[in-house]
């Protein structure tokens, strides 16, 4: 590894450990970013939607790093930090039948009413028709991450883990609602 990238890692590593949830969000704000980016390019836009990326990394940094890191700690403790095949599929379970659900929601609220400007009445109506799909397929891949995050990432980067993960994930969702978006009207 290049010099300045393994200064940059250790760097990385240094705020994680001094600053993890500050570090968590600000990587969840760089992804969240990085997943738009690409959305935005692959959905066909010519000229990327700058309010729409900050709006994104807004959300990555304010909503979604916090909330994973608290939630790591909280299945932690829940589950007094064990590993073992029975506590994993119990942590996985938890986190699919709750902090999955909300957060699909929460994005899907967000990019409707924030980053799209759309009334709530207008989001509700989509949420009614959209979000038992995303959350189907959601369902059919996020336990599959979350299983390999709880069994083999140490609990400093569960988020991180998730977080590059979500990149793909974001895409489909920014996809999947900018469909929605392009039916409006």
């Amino acid at each position: 590894m290049g010099s300045v990238a393994k200064k940059g890692l250790q760097q990385y590593m240094l705020q994680l450990q001094q600053h993890p949830l500050r570090t968590k969000a600000i990587t969840a704000g760089v992804l969240s970013a990085l997943s738009d980016i690409v959305s935005q390019k692959l959905s066909g836009i010519q000229k990327l939607q700058i309010k729409r990326i900050l709006l994104k990394v807004l959300f990555g940094f304010g909503y979604l790093g916090p909330f994973g890191h608290y939630l790591h700690i909280l299945l932690d403790k829940l589950f007094k930090g064990k590993k073992d095949t029975t506590t994993v599929a119990k942590k996985v379970a938890v986190e699919q039948l709750t902090a999955s659900p909300w957060n699909n929601l929460v994005f899907m609220v967000y990019y409707g009413m924030v980053i799209d400007g759309r009334p709530w009445l207008q989001v509700k109506t989509k949420l009614k028709k959209e979000y038992p799909a995303v959350q189907f397929t959601s369902w059919t891949f996020w336990p599959v991450v979350g299983w390999v995050n709880h069994q083999y990432m140490p609990q400093q980067f569960r988020v991180i883990f998730h977080s590059l993960i979500a990149v793909g994930w974001g895409i489909f969702l920014n996809l999947r609602a900018r469909s929605m978006a392009l039916t409006k009207g």
